[in-house]
């Protein structure tokens, strides 16, 4: 079943899937991989944290370019495509403002992260595959592994 959710997001990306709204916009927010990333540190507590420094005036920059002039606070937060737990980098190509009142919010991504990691360090998925899912389709990811 995960090679069939991966096959999945590789597909969506590479065809051009039909994209939604509770999808980044692949023109504004393409993902970024931090290349020297390794599977040991993305396994490691707390790494992630080490990694955010995302500032004020790019998430800012971030909202603008998208469209959103205003928002309250719960509204949405600046995401990373690719997740930081995951290797993601902390850089404008790699951002974009996550809804979390939509259908597919960003707490349902927290959940997809958060498995993908640890499939990741259980040895069940390549760290490149699981940055794949982020780049593709992560809601066909998601459905596939939550089937209705």
């Amino acid at each position: 079943m995960r090679l069939l959710a991966l096959a999945l997001a590789l597909a969506s990306a590479a065809m051009g899937a039909d994209r939604t709204a509770d999808l980044p916009d692949d023109r504004l927010t393409p993902g970024a991989i931090d290349k020297t990333v390794t599977r040991a540190e993305v396994c490691t507590a707390g790494f992630s944290h080490t990694r955010r420094h995302t500032s004020d005036a790019l998430k800012a920059a971030v909202y603008a370019e998208y469209g959103i002039r205003e928002h309250r606070p719960g509204d949405y937060e600046i995401d990373h495509r690719v997740p930081l737990e995951l290797g993601g980098a902390d850089v404008k190509a790699n951002l974009w403002p996550e809804s979390y009142r939509s259908e597919w919010s960003a707490h349902l991504k927290d959940q997809l992260e958060n498995a993908m990691r640890r499939d990741v360090c259980a040895g069940r998925v390549p760290l490149a595959a699981a940055q794949l899912v982020f780049l593709g389709d992560w809601i066909a990811v998601y459905r596939e592994r939550h089937p209705q």
